[in-house]
């Protein structure tokens, strides 16, 4: 009777931590087509068919250039012994997140970093937690896991070397890499 009881608590277990795939978001493309008439004789004096020129407008507003320069910034840090993602890097990782959803065939990979303040498994599991954060932050904006990757180097790409917590802060980051970089 007691191992019937474990196995269905087992079951409870497994079905309660079943995991259910997010739908991504639907990306429209917003881009304008206009077409162009353009008349031309060929050889026989016959005119051709309209052309159509899918043209894109570009936003030069200071938004949009501040877009740009946020793409540009490609380190999320993160507090003393934590894998939250501070407020101050989400309009940083959505500008990652529409660049990816913008081009399909790039990838990217996340870099998940720690100070060298604890163990060695213990900081590789921290820089995996952090570089995770980050993914699930650009999944829930759309951004399929085909097109990311995660790793972890710990302690291993330490800039610092000091006991301090303030001085480990440029260590407790999660660096993003898109392939061919």
């Amino acid at each position: 009777m007691k191992q019937l009881w474990t196995i269905a608590a087992i079951a409870v277990v497994l079905t309660a931590c079943k995991s259910t795939p997010m739908n991504p978001a639907k990306v429209e493309d917003a881009s304008i087509t206009r077409p162009i008439a353009k008349e031309q004789s060929n050889a026989n004096g016959n005119a051709s068919d309209n052309i159509n020129i899918k043209t894109v407008d570009i936003d030069t507003t200071k938004e949009a250039q501040l877009d740009a320069a946020e793409l540009a910034k490609r380190q999320v840090f993160f507090d003393y012994d934590s894998d939250a993602i501070r407020e101050e890097y989400k309009t940083l990782i959505a500008n990652h997140a529409k660049y990816l959803l913008a081009h399909a065939q790039t990838k990217v990979v996340l870099q998940g970093n720690t100070d060298e303040r604890g163990t060695h498994e213990y900081n590789l599991a921290l820089g995996q937690r952090r570089a995770v954060a980050v993914k699930t932050a650009l999944n829930f904006l759309g951004v399929p896991d085909s097109q990311i990757e995660t790793v972890s180097y710990g302690e291993e790409r330490a800039k610092q070397n000091c006991a301090d917590v303030a001085c480990g802060q440029p260590d407790r980051r999660v660096d993003i890499v898109y392939a061919g970089q």
